[in-house]
């Protein structure tokens, strides 16, 4: 059994007229009680690493929202890894255990959260965006040298220092004890970042990955496979294991879709159980961006694959999100934008769609009738 035919027998079918994206669906050990997700979105507001108030606040007011599984922002496994010096990080103990506080308040309002672990390769070291500081920050401002597939800067931004071959098994290393401090947190899944032009998704590009070495050339994949397979090593069985992939490059001799389906079922066989499909981010390219846009990668990877996806991309209508699960467009809508507008939007959607929704108890006085 496929691991999509896996989900779709554990997910409970919808009836005529019934929600599609009010169902359950269930990922090895996790039953998520529906397909709206809240997506990874950056915040830039750790010291250190270390999560604090703000993103208890953030996640928390989410956890009442309705949402079927929360995600983090992407999270460091390494200094070096962090997007910007306002990253969170999950490389320390400390760091586990501030996350730790935060998923108990979570999983008290009824909700589940997923872990995204991310590296960013030779997007490091910039400022937050509401700093008005463009390019790199240099190390003389605070900030570091970052590490990549090899030498080439994305256009803008400092020239990051290439990745030996023998480092290689320190980052999949990172990986695997950040993934095992998540399971400590008590995080219900773990998502390993592959896309947004980021370290993992910079070795899967033939655009910027012409390495010489094991890593190279028909063999792009095989950073993210050790890291997939160190990872599912390292956690527990029960625990879902998730993958978000830029789906195409969007650029002619990048990444098409139908190297990510080849990719898809590569990581299912790994033990991915769902792949979290978004695209584009490497180099600067024309994306026909609109509501939706990602949708029919997503139906492609789960139809050729046979493996849960995911569907991400500035749908903000709930009758939407509901037709793109429906149709077999995805087996989860994910929310970012329109979740930061309206933390209660799930809430919404269930209302609108006329599907149960799960208040809280002090809240109920506010529920639609």
């Amino acid at each position: 059994m496929t691991n999509l035919a896996a989900a779709e027998t554990d997910a409970a079918s919808p009836s005529v007229g019934e929600s599609s994206l009010f169902q359950p669906l269930r990922l090895r050990g996790l039953e998520v009680p529906n397909r709206l997700w809240l997506s990874p979105m950056c915040q830039y507001s750790a010291v250190d690493g270390v999560p604090g108030d703000w993103h208890l606040a953030h996640l928390g007011d989410r956890a009442s929202g309705g949402w079927g599984l929360l995600f983090t922002e992407a999270t460091a496994v390494s200094p070096e890894g962090r997007i910007s010096d306002g990253d969170t990080g999950i490389w320390s103990a400390a760091q586990a255990c501030a996350w730790q506080r935060i998923v108990d308040f979570v999983h008290g309002r009824g909700a589940r959260v997923a872990l995204q672990l991310g590296h960013a390769g030779r997007k490091a070291s910039l400022a937050a965006p509401w700093k008005g500081t463009e390019g790199s920050v240099p190390p003389e401002h605070g900030g570091w040298v970052a590490r990549s597939v090899s030498a080439e800067p994305v256009p803008g931004l400092a020239a990051p220092l290439a990745l030996e071959a023998d480092e290689l098994p320190g980052i999949v290393d990172a990986f695997a004890e950040a993934a095992a401090r998540g399971v400590f947190a008590g995080f219900d899944a773990i998502e390993i970042l592959a896309g947004h032009g980021f370290l993992l998704h910079s070795f899967l590009s033939p655009l910027t990955n012409h390495r010489t070495d094991a890593y190279g050339a028909g063999h792009r994949s095989g950073l993210l496979e050790e890291v997939v397979v160190a990872v599912r090593g390292t956690i527990p069985a029960h625990v879902p294991l998730l993958v978000r992939v830029s789906a195409t490059d969007w650029l002619p001799g990048g990444i098409s879709v139908a190297d990510t389906v080849l990719l898809a079922r590569r990581l299912a066989a790994l033990g991915v159980d769902l792949v979290d499909v978004s695209s584009g981010g490497l180099l600067p390219a024309d994306i026909p961006v609109r509501p939706g846009y990602q949708v029919d990668a997503a139906r492609r990877i789960r139809a050729q694959a046979g493996v849960p996806t995911g569907a991400v991309g500035l749908v903000s209508d709930p009758h939407v999100a509901d037709r793109i699960v429906r149709s077999g467009g995805a087996d989860a809508v994910l929310i970012g934008r329109a979740a930061l507008r309206d933390p209660y939007f799930a809430l919404r959607s269930a209302h609108e769609l006329g599907a149960e929704a799960d208040w809280q108890p002090q809240y109920v006085r506010g529920a639609w009738g």
